[in-house]
């Protein structure tokens, strides 16, 4: 007799399995178990009235039965009275995986495995369309395995790609309509899948430390180069996981052998005021510093946010939105920390000179003793 669980689903015809069950079962029964898409672009003047950043994320919970999106966008961040305005979407998990494309109004779909994916947002309830199609400009990049516990329990299991494209296409807000071009609209995309912490808090017994986490992910594009960079740390500085790339165009990406970073926070805040980073490979170091312009909420796309956090059940199909100025007056609240924060960049040393955009992402929670922060979310 089969069991809850077992559904036979059309990916069952391809030789993707991974265990002996079909694809609907996953391997682990952890109720974090996810699957990610995340996608950002941004317009590469970013001085221009209209320049956009646009971020888009979607995720299913399969264990939870949940599937979750999101798509967030802001027209000229760096101007007085910018505003964030956000999409959001819910749904039961579909058991074919087929059907995991869609979560209402927001649509993914793969073109052209790791060279080619579509976005696709009709929410007319919250005056956003669009069309847009992202084209890797590198192949992608997958970043060492993220492992982490707290005590015995196991907190972050799981892979990651990223890698790095140009966009084209439109957005509609509001009857206003944007185009996007590969000359003119760069970005980055990630994939990630396994085990991290989503949906809602449940009790874990004795507390074992006290709430810590320190993030900072950096793609970075320039003409024809791009950079990547990411760390995590523990409240003292020791590092658990690190990436570092040169990525040339028309050339395989080169790993650093070892990667620095410098930040100094915004006074009242928890966000970079100034970054410096050096990549270190054989050939040399490649020195890039970062000039925050502005800085993108990630609850727009549902990363901590209040009502529409990853993975909650809210429903069969539920939608919604939201939309708040730039900067926000609360910083430091919890869902306000993690951020990715738009950046001019230069890089120079053994790369030669580059001049481009990008952003530095932080999620900076908890004591970090190198960078002066204590504790939960008190301000710098």
């Amino acid at each position: 007799m089969a069991t809850v669980g077992d559904v036979l689903s059309s990916f069952d015809d391809f030789p993707v399995h991974q265990t002996s069950h079909p694809v609907a079962r996953t391997a682990s029964t952890d109720l974090n178990h996810y699957d990610r898409y995340f996608f950002n672009g941004y317009s590469r003047d970013q001085d221009a009235d209209d320049a956009l950043y646009f971020g888009c994320a979607m995720g299913l919970y399969p264990n939870r039965h949940v599937a979750d999106a999101s798509f967030s966008l802001v027209v000229g961040g760096t101007a007085a009275g910018a505003e964030q305005i956000s999409v959001h979407a819910s749904r039961r998990a579909p058991d074919d995986r087929r059907e995991a494309n869609h979560v209402g109004p927001i649509q993914v779909d793969v073109v052209e495995p790791l060279k080619t994916l579509r976005v696709l947002v009709d929410a007319p309830d919250e005056g956003l369309r669009a069309e847009l199609t992202f084209r890797a400009r590198s192949a992608p990049l997958e970043e060492p395995h993220f492992f982490h516990r707290t005590g015995n329990r196991v907190v972050l299991d799981y892979t990651r790609l990223t890698q790095f494209g140009r966009w084209e296409g439109w957005i509609d807000l509001g009857g206003k309509r944007f185009t996007c071009s590969p000359a003119d609209t760069w970005g980055s995309r990630d994939r990630s899948w396994g085990v991290r912490p989503v949906g809602e808090r449940a009790p874990t017994g004795a507390p074992v430390a006290d709430p810590q986490f320190f993030w900072l992910w950096a793609p970075i594009s320039f003409g024809e180069l791009a950079t990547h960079f990411d760390v995590n740390e523990t409240s003292t500085g020791e590092r658990w996981h690190e990436t570092g790339f040169l990525v040339p165009d028309g050339h395989p990406s080169v790993a650093a052998d070892e990667v620095r970073y410098d930040v100094a926070w915004r006074s009242g805040t928890r966000w970079a005021q100034r970054f410096d980073l050096d990549l270190v490979t054989p050939s040399g170091t490649t020195h890039v510093a970062l000039e925050p312009l502005y800085h993108f909420q990630m609850c727009g796309l549902g990363y901590g946010h209040p009502e529409w956090g990853h993975g909650v059940w809210k429903g069969e199909l539920e939608t919604g939105g939201g939309r708040w100025g730039l900067p926000v007056p609360d910083p430091c609240a919890l869902h306000h920390v993690h951020v990715q924060t738009i950046c001019r960049a230069r890089a120079r040393g053994a790369a030669g000179e580059h001049e481009g955009v990008g952003i530095l992402e932080s999620y900076v929670v908890g004591e970090h003793e190198p960078t002066g922060l204590t504790g939960i979310a008190d301000p710098a």
